[in-house]
């Protein structure tokens, strides 16, 4: 009884939110199920990878990316474009240009990396990190982070309407669930075990698997030192970098792998150039 009495009073705390911001529903299938209450509210695959590609579409909206001639898109598509499809997943991803060092990968496979990120690691150490993400939308963590998002900004208005669309987001809901896809912070296990998919996806594909070790070092010796400002949610959100860097040393290591990582200056390929060839008008004189 104390229980339900302390759920109206937050549900009717509610009532009195604004839903000027235009209306983007994501259909009933997806939704319905905010109408089961808060401990009820299911999430399956195919319902995170709907929220989740409308919420993508509004960041790639308010970001410059990088066009199919921008170095930065040359150099990804070069290193990441044969992975399109892979796990079950079909897998589309971009350039945000931004100093931000960061990278993320959500439910319905997009996949965005940082221009940041991109200059101050070589191609190896940025599939690690591309790796890693993907590891979590495999081991379904981002579809539990675009869940726990949804719930905190959906049921608002759940409370709120009488009708049978009650979860319609608001673009203002809409870009806060972007946000939280972004800044998500899964739990030490789940990110072990995104380290160790990104091991793995090294291992399998024929890369260096001590590029594992040389991007959390970079990572780290970043949040150190004088680029710590230049550094945003990525390191803020997930576990020590410097362990993680010596747990892919000490694997390397049991596997009779091991070899200090060379890192590489980051390879930016240059869009094509076409230069017209003038002809010189002659005259002659009669």
């Amino acid at each position: 009884m104390k229980r339900e009495s302390v759920f109206l009073a937050v549900m009717l705390g509610f009532l009195g939110f604004s839903t000027a911001n235009a209306q983007i529903n994501f259909g009933d299938k997806a939704l319905g199920a905010v109408q089961k209450g808060i401990a009820g509210l299911t999430f399956s695959d195919a319902e995170a990878a709907q929220l989740s590609k409308e919420a993508v579409a509004k960041m790639d909206a308010e970001h410059v990316i990088a066009g199919p001639t921008n170095p930065y898109a040359i150099r990804l598509n070069k290193i990441f474009g044969k992975y399109t499809n892979a796990y079950g997943l079909t897998l589309n991803y971009k350039v945000y240009v931004l100093k931000e060092v960061n990278a993320f990968a959500t439910a319905d496979g997009s996949v965005r990396v940082y221009s940041g990120l991109m200059d101050v690691m070589d191609d190896n150490e940025l599939l690690v990190v591309i790796g890693h993400e993907i590891g979590h939308v495999v081991n379904h963590d981002s579809r539990d982070a675009i869940k726990a998002a949804y719930q905190k900004e959906a049921l608002i208005d759940a409370a709120a309407s009488q009708s049978n669309k009650i979860a319609a987001i608001t673009d203002s809901q809409l870009g806060k669930i972007a946000s939280a896809m972004i800044d998500s912070k899964h739990s030490r296990k789940q990110e072990s075990e995104a380290d160790t998919f990104a091991y793995d996806f090294m291992k399998t594909n024929g890369y260096d698997v001590n590029a594992v070790e040389s991007a959390f070092t970079i990572l780290a010796k970043m949040g150190e030192g004088a680029q710590s400002d230049f550094l945003t949610k990525m390191i803020s959100s997930h576990p020590d970098s410097k362990e993680r860097a010596e747990n892919a040393k000490k694997r390397a290591e049991k596997e009779g792998v091991y070899k200090a990582y060379v890192h590489k200056m980051p390879v930016v390929a240059k869009p094509k150039t076409t230069t017209k060839k003038t002809t010189k008008k002659t005259t002659t004189k009669k």
